[in-house]
């Protein structure tokens, strides 16, 4: 059995594989539900530290880096575990614990459907 942790999307009880929140925004108006799940994301993403730290992540080779690899932010390294947190919770990343160190990779299932969702008409 692995030890990788998925956090779902908000709403969720049963950890799970990221799955797309919404449909394109010029396909149909989104749901309270998906306004919630797509705020959620963004939210984790609004702060510019969080932004970095999710971008060390996604550029770092072999798609995962090690919370090692990915202190030097500019802020002190619990709070560089609380943003990452924060990224988990908003299911824009997984995490997997190897001996002492963790290992972090962003979602892919999540970035293909943010990306989706922004897709512009006609593009």
């Amino acid at each position: 059995m692995s030890n990788v942790d998925v956090l779902p999307l908000v709403g969720s009880e049963a950890p799970e594989a990221a799955v797309p929140c919404c449909p394109p925004l010029t396909e149909r108006p989104l749901t309270a539900e998906e306004a919630v799940r797509a705020a959620a994301m963004f939210k984790a993403l609004g702060d510019p530290v969080r932004l970095r730290l999710f971008s060390l992540v996604a550029a770092h080779e072999g798609g995962e880096a090690c919370v090692c690899d990915i202190s030097d932010v500019g802020v002190s390294q619990p709070t560089v575990s609380h943003h990452l947190k924060k990224l988990k919770e908003a299911g824009l990343l997984a995490s997997e614990r190897r001996g002492t160190w963790v290992y972090y990779r962003v979602e892919p299932s999540v970035l293909a459907a943010m990306g989706q969702m922004l897709r512009h008409y006609g593009a």
